[in-house]
């Protein structure tokens, strides 16, 4: 219903004529807009401009203000009466922009939960004698996206968007270091606690997560967008277009998400948006999740021994931002759980091949980490070894696909994904945030296609760290220049970086440990004392 803007005077005077009720009226809603600061400057500023109400007693009032076609300004009325807020400029377009309390993640946004978290993240690995060693620059920058994160929580994306680059910045240099070839052997990485209290922890952590899901969690529009995805697939439906007004571009992904989802909406249904209820999103998460914990414990064994995967495993659980992943139940575990599992074959060239589309086919950056996977162990498998990824690279995209292709058009299925992603225009980075920066961004954008390259080709340390190392700097690089960047897509990178920051100690000592090295350092130092090995 549209009201002309002159005409708010006259609902004020009908707001105070009609009878009280605990209920708010249209008319009210209305009146007390008129009387905010807010509406008031920006009528002065367009006196021409004209309103909509929409909603109702029961679910609250949306009233948008619009002038010259365009919408101005909108003020939100919770349905007790309660002012929600009045939002002007991107706050309009971007809800997630108006600081909604745990619009992201529930209640783990309370600083009751997040502090506790994030002081147990760093705790174990903290060098307290030496506060300059390289691990706690490390773990700060790990740690620092959490001030970014809770200026977004506070609606003031003019600090938080910025604040998000240095940490970024720090880490892809950090992980270009680590990557270099001929490198001296570093000194043991040393736990503040013994690795039991670690894997009893871990084994806490891991509980409380998947409890948290399920009782305080809530389902973004990701996790809805892929179960809707996964329904069409088991309907022999198209996977893009047409999806459901609350997700109208929740067809923006790669199949391999959708299909992901298949068996947990078989298994629960599509549930109910509007109610907060989608337990198939739920499920998948909670999968997720549990598989990046075991891919993870399975690359530190791998590289150095049970104990490795147990710090792998409890530097993921205790992490605040692969909980905001699992609370808000997206699909980016997904995504960070195949990239693990192509570095956890990587002695595979058939499934390296394999795990890099699947992952590229899940949400398409991770396509730039395949130059490095196709040349890993290339002077080992040579020519073979190449051939082997690019057919399984190729097989295994093409049988995935399937369910696109058969139903969507290949213009159809570009400009509902890749398309519409980098048309899109929103002020969580520094490119739509502040404008007149394309030149910059462009050139952003191919200095990571060119590091994709460079690593792929430049000689690097042939282990598992140099390949995480690459692998993550590469993911980082491409986030970097996306016009589109939240705190979510921290997991598509974090599990490459512990294993490289990590991974990079020669040796792993717990507090027991140190204490049997240092004994042994003593004796070895007495006189007439030979201590074997």
């Amino acid at each position: 219903m549209k009201v002309r803007a002159g005409l708010l005077a006259l609902l004020v005077l009908l707001a105070s004529a009609a009878p009280s009720s605990a209920a708010l009226t249209f008319r009210q809603a209305a009146a007390r807009a008129s009387r905010l600061a807010v509406v008031k400057a920006e009528l002065r500023a367009h006196p021409h401009a004209y309103a909509a109400v929409g909603g109702s007693a029961r679910r609250g009032w949306e009233i948008d203000y619009y002038a010259g076609g365009s919408e101005i300004l909108v003020v939100i009325f919770n349905a007790d009466g309660s002012l929600l807020g009045a939002y002007t400029g991107y706050k309009i377009a971007w809800p997630i922009a108006r600081g909604y309390p745990g619009a992201f993640g529930g209640d783990l946004d309370a600083l009751y939960i997040w502090l506790p978290l994030s002081l147990l993240f760093v705790a174990p690995f903290f060098d307290w004698r030496r506060p300059l060693r390289i691990v706690n620059a490390d773990l700060l920058a790990l740690s620092v996206f959490s001030v970014s994160f809770a200026f977004f929580n506070h609606a003031d994306i003019a600090t938080s968007v910025p604040l998000v680059y240095p940490p970024l910045l720090y880490l892809i240099c950090r992980l270009l270091w680590l990557a270099r070839p001929r490198q001296l052997p570093e000194p043991a990485l040393r736990l503040n606690v013994p690795i039991r209290w670690l894997t009893l922890v871990a084994v806490c952590l891991i509980a409380f997560r998947v409890v948290f899901n399920v009782f305080g969690s809530n389902v973004i529009d990701v996790g809805y967008a892929n179960v809707v995805g996964a329904k069409r697939i088991e309907s022999a439906h198209a996977v893009y277009g047409h999806y459901p007004s609350q997700v109208a571009n929740g067809d923006t992904y790669g199949p391999v998400s959708y299909e992901a989802y298949v068996p947990f909406v078989e298994l629960l249904g599509v549930g109910s948006f509007t109610a907060g209820n989608v337990p198939a999103a739920q499920a998948a998460a909670i999968f997720f999740d549990l598989i990046c914990v075991l891919l993870l414990f399975l690359l530190g064994r791998q590289i150095r021994g049970p104990s490795t995967g147990i710090v792998f495993v409890y530097a993921w659980a205790a992490y605040p931002f692969t909980a905001l992943v699992l609370e808000s139940n997206s699909n980016d575990a997904l995504v960070a759980a195949l990239i693990l599992a192509a570095l956890l074959f990587a002695n595979s060239p058939g499934k390296r091949g394999a795990f890099a589309v699947l992952a590229g086919l899940a949400k398409f950056a991770p396509f730039a980490i395949a130059p490095l996977l196709l040349t890993h162990r290339l002077r080992e498998d040579r020519g073979r070894g190449i051939a082997w990824f690019i057919a399984a690279f190729v097989l295994v995209g093409v049988v995935v696909s399937e369910p696109a292709w058969v139903y969507n058009s290949l213009h159809t299925i570009y400009e509902r994904t890749i398309g519409y992603q980098a048309g899109r225009r929103t002020p969580f980075s520094p490119w739509g945030l502040y404008g007149g920066l394309r030149g910059l961004q462009t050139a952003v954008q191919v200095i990571a296609v060119a590091l994709a390259v460079v690593v792929a080709l430049m000689p690097r340390r042939g282990d598992s760290v140099g390949l995480a190392a690459c692998a993550a700097a590469v993911m980082i690089a491409v986030q970097l220049g996306a016009g589109y960047w939240f705190y979510l897509y921290i997991a598509w990178f974090y599990g490459p970086a512990i294993l490289a920051l990590f991974s990079r100690y020669e040796q792993l000592l717990d507090g027991v440990g140190a204490q049997r090295l240092r004994a042994r350092h003593e004796r070895a130092h007495q006189p007439g004392v030979l201590v074997g090995g």
